[in-house]
Formats: structure tokens, sequence, C-alpha cells
């Protein structure tokens, strides 16, 4: 009901986003609850998204995860992505390559046809241009 009460309040700009709960499994950051997926689309009006850059902290998950979640229902997909994970100031371990992350969207807009559904594509001009950081920062 927190995003109702948003909503209530003139916010019409909400968004549900599933980025993992905390479990005694060890092997991953979070367990993604992928049940949640089609119960909130179940439960709710509102736009349901997938993190599993989040949900799983390790890039060789990321890409299972993504495809399984598309197929649950998930409306839209957070994917980190960096040219090199390996210099990334934050979650490098998390991000995904451009490379794979090229094949990952054609991948998850198959599942979606096969499920009868359609996923948007995305408008690129209003991502900002790569921009290097001095060696400093």
């Amino acid at each position: 009901m927190a995003a109702e009460y948003i909503l209530s309040h003139g916010n019409k700009r909400v968004i549900l986003c599933e980025r993992g709960i905390r479990t005694f499994e060890n092997s991953t950051r979070n367990t993604t609850d992928i049940n949640a997926i089609p119960v909130l689309k179940a439960l709710t009006h509102l736009p349901v998204i997938l993190d599993p850059s989040h949900s799983t902290g390790y890039w060789q998950y990321v890409e299972a995860i993504s495809r399984a979640g598309i197929a649950a229902g998930a409306d839209g997909l957070i994917i980190e992505v960096h040219p090199r994970p390996e210099e990334a100031l934050s979650d490098g371990g998390q991000a995904l390559k451009p490379e794979r992350y090229a094949q990952l969207v054609t991948q998850v807009r198959k599942i979606a046809q096969a499920i009868g559904r359609d996923l948007a594509q995305s408008d690129h001009s209003q991502i900002p241009q790569t921009q290097s950081l001095p060696a400093s920062q």
C-alpha cells in the first residue's frame, strides 16, 4: 500500500522493483524472488521491473536471471553495464560488458515474443554518452 499512498499524493511515476531478498543462501548477494513478479502483476496495476545485477551481485548470473524475469512477466530490467568492469568505481563484479548486454537484449526480446509480449524499443537518444573520468577520480 506504500505505492498507492505515493500515487494518492500526486506522484504518478511509480514502478515496483524486485532487487532480491536476504536468505541463508550465500552464493549470491541476495536471492532473486522470481515469484514476486507474477504476484505483483496480479495484485497491482503498476509496472514491475527486475534488477538482476543487484540481486545476484555477479555478472555470471545476470543473464539467466534476466531471462527468467522476462519469462515471469517483468516489464523491464535494470542491468549494469560497463566497458571495463574491473575498473568500475563500484559494482564492477555485477556489470555486463556492452557486447554481452547486446546479446542479452536480443535473448530477452525473443523470450518476450515467445510468450506473446513485446518489449518496447529503447530510446537511446535519452541516454547520456559515456564520458571518461580523469584518473584521479
